[in-house]
């Protein structure tokens, strides 16, 4: 973890400012607390304006930038580790990579100390990050437009090999360095299975019950029953709950006494007999009980006795002379 104390160096680097001026840096960057403090919430404090408290600060800043160089080592190794991410990274993972927690605040003043490293705020696109490289975040930025709409053609999450394979002028860059330019994107993001998507994709970020048992689904890769299903998502998730959600969502298909499936799976909707009347609609000619059977068994998990007795409703299958069944038509 981290190799210096940032917060004794902080509070060295404060040394020989007037008890003013220590004080506004310290609640300006929340040196003694959890967040850091407004000009206005000083400034009342102080009873004076918040224009005298920017004032203040920026004549602090001046004379702590003046004898910066004592610190040269300390900035340094911020820049060398900055660098390792191709000058650019998302800033809590960037500062968890240096130290604990509670130095935050002491990392956040000394980035913000030199003109090199260059903080950009968190927007609707992306996270909070600090650089070395304005060509850095250009790239990162142009790198996360193109995978955005390689993954909107693909239209499913895939590992970051078969994205970076689509672009030849992405795959010499380092991964290193793309999982950084990746890390700051609030529209690109990783699942729990290393693959990237979408932000908006139930697979990647799963908003409620019923696009969590999807995820399952995917990942399990067979029908399930709904008890299984609630087990696999947690304690949390109420049996049934979890079966009242299945019920509603056109993504799943009952296929059997509580067990579902992925209507992209090419499980067809209905009851029993519906499955039966499409088996013998698209064969277009009779068919003995056995096809019949082996055909539905396919689409539901159903004893074969009760195909058979669905089968035998004469208000919707006519027995043939031959032993085979054909549909009644209306």
């Amino acid at each position: 973890m981290a190799i210096f104390n940032y917060k004794k160096i902080c509070l060295d680097i404060l040394e020989g400012l007037s008890s003013h001026q220590k004080e506004v840096i310290v609640r300006r960057f929340g040196f003694d607390s959890v967040q850091r403090e407004t000009l206005d919430s000083i400034g009342k404090s102080f009873g004076v304006t918040r224009e005298r408290i920017r004032q203040i600060e920026k004549d602090a800043i001046l004379k702590i930038k003046s004898k910066l160089n004592n610190f040269g080592e300390v900035f340094q190794y911020l820049e060398k580790e900055l660098k390792k991410s191709g000058n650019l990274r998302k800033e809590d993972v960037l500062f968890s990579l240096l130290a604990e927690k509670e130095q935050f605040p002491y990392l956040f003043f000394l980035f913000s100390l030199k003109e090199n490293f260059k903080r950009f705020p968190e927007t609707k696109e992306t996270y909070s990050l600090w650089t070395t490289s304005l060509d850095s975040l250009d790239l990162a930025k142009k790198i996360i437009n193109d995978f955005s709409k390689k993954l909107k053609e693909i239209g499913t999450p895939v590992p970051l090999e078969k994205l970076i394979s689509s672009f030849k002028s992405f795959s010499e860059i380092k991964n290193d360095y793309l999982l950084s330019y990746l890390e700051i994107s609030k529209i690109i993001q990783k699942n729990q299975d290393n693959l990237y998507g979408l932000r908006e994709w139930p697979e990647i970020n799963p908003r409620n019950i019923r696009d969590k048992a999807y995820l399952i689904f995917k990942r399990e890769k067979k029908p399930l029953h709904f008890n299984e299903i609630s087990q696999l998502i947690g304690p949390n998730a109420l049996t049934q709950t979890v079966h009242n959600e299945l019920i509603k969502d056109p993504r799943f298909v009952l296929v059997g006494r509580g067990m579902y499936a992925l209507k992209e799976w090419g499980y067809e909707e209905g009851f029993v007999k519906d499955i039966i009347l499409k088996v013998l609609k698209e064969a277009k000619r009779p068919l003995t009980k056995e096809e019949i059977v082996n055909e539905v068994l396919k689409q539901r998990f159903v004893k074969k006795s009760t195909v058979l007795l669905n089968l035998s409703n004469k208000k919707y299958f006519l027995k043939l002379s031959e032993g085979k069944y054909t549909f009644q038509k209306a």
